[in-house]
């Protein structure tokens, strides 16, 4: 089945963080792929990732990266899809400059950022779900099951 969202991480060792969103959009039969990308590192084969996501059927774009984190926002730059950056503890500033880097996009390119680290990760699953649960109306009943579930585990019963 063609993805409809693409999980891109800057680095290699953001795999098992990055990892909660894939878990996020299979635990909802979401197809979606996963690249290792680079704003910095491999700027020509990210931009041409981002150039052809919508015409390949992606609808969602999540971006996780450390230190200076211009994944999202490089991405966000290249297409009117909806990115969502996960910033990445990854740097002895433990994901501040992850964070600030994410969420101060400049007016006119915007982009969605979750929490640091894991959560983030998940959230980002969750949040691109939400996206597509819009023009899916079994998909959006699917959410309010998991979090009428997720309402029951905390409350009990």
């Amino acid at each position: 089945m063609q993805p409809q969202v693409g999980i891109l991480m800057g680095s290699k060792s953001d795999a098992e963080l990055m990892s909660e969103a894939s878990k996020i959009l299979e635990q909802f039969a979401i197809p979606h792929e996963t690249r290792v990308l680079s704003a910095h590192r491999s700027p020509n084969a990210t931009l041409e990732y981002v150039q052809a996501a919508e015409s390949r059927g992606l609808k969602v774009i999540i971006a996780g990266a450390g230190a200076a984190a211009h994944l999202a926002g490089f991405l966000a730059a290249h297409t009117v899809l909806p990115v969502i950056g996960v910033p990445v503890d990854s740097s002895p500033l433990k994901g501040m400059d992850s964070l600030l880097a994410t969420v101060q996009m400049p007016p006119g390119v915007p982009v969605g950022c979750m929490a640091v680290g894991k959560a983030g990760a998940r959230n980002a699953g969750l949040f691109a779900v939400a996206i597509l649960a819009l023009g899916n109306p079994e998909l959006a009943e699917k959410l309010k099951q998991y979090r009428r579930q997720m309402e029951q585990e905390i409350v009990g019963g």
